[in-house]
């Protein structure tokens, strides 16, 4: 895989990170018009950075695609699907995980982690839906990062396993941008380290 698409790719892992949604539809929401994340509006018309910017439950997200480069990468035209993590997610990681990280020499360590919330392609929550119900309750796909998530339903929502059998939650799905789409998760996905 080419530099510049790696690169796209880890920027719309970002992307999710910062958006969310509403209209709940099989534990995923449904987005129809611009939708509130973190006390703003997300435009569909805005792509993956310059939506996520603005999201006060996003910072974290969006200081880690600073830190790795992956602005300019985010802001191409994709598309992608991002599973993002909030804030919360992030604090929920053992102490010191994040500004570890955030430090230069661990650049390509955290390009990995971000890379790995994204899939090249935009998939609505139907579209995952639809994937996991094709797949007899079990969809594996290959992230942006070369690695695999394990996408489930449990309870009615979208339930992703990450390599270690770290698990996350969609909590806000279909969060439209133009360069692709962000379902919201309640939890870090780590690749194999």
């Amino acid at each position: 895989m080419k530099k510049s698409k790696f690169l796209s790719l880890a920027l719309v892992a970002v992307s999710l990170f910062i958006g969310q949604n509403s209209v709940a539809q099989d534990g995923m929401m449904k987005k129809e018009k611009t939708v509130m994340v973190g006390g703003a509006e997300m435009y569909p018309s805005k792509n993956i950075v310059e939506n996520a910017v603005n999201s006060k439950d996003h910072t974290t997200l969006v200081a880690a695609v600073k830190a790795a480069d992956l602005v300019e990468t985010l802001s191409s035209e994709g598309p992608f699907t991002v599973f993002a993590p909030t804030n919360a997610a992030f604090d929920a990681l053992p102490a010191g995980t994040v500004d570890t990280l955030l430090k230069p020499e661990n650049k390509k360590a955290l390009t990995g982690v971000l890379t790995y919330h994204v899939i090249a392609g935009k998939f609505s929550a139907a579209d995952v839906i639809a994937l996991i119900k094709k797949n007899n309750g079990k969809a594996v796909v290959t992230t942006v990062a070369g690695a695999e998530l394990t996408l489930t339903i449990k309870d009615g929502k979208v339930v992703i396993t990450d390599a270690n059998g770290g698990m996350a939650t969609v909590t806000i799905a279909d969060v439209n941008q133009s360069n692709g789409v962000i379902h919201v998760v309640d939890a870090v996905l780590l690749p194999k380290m």
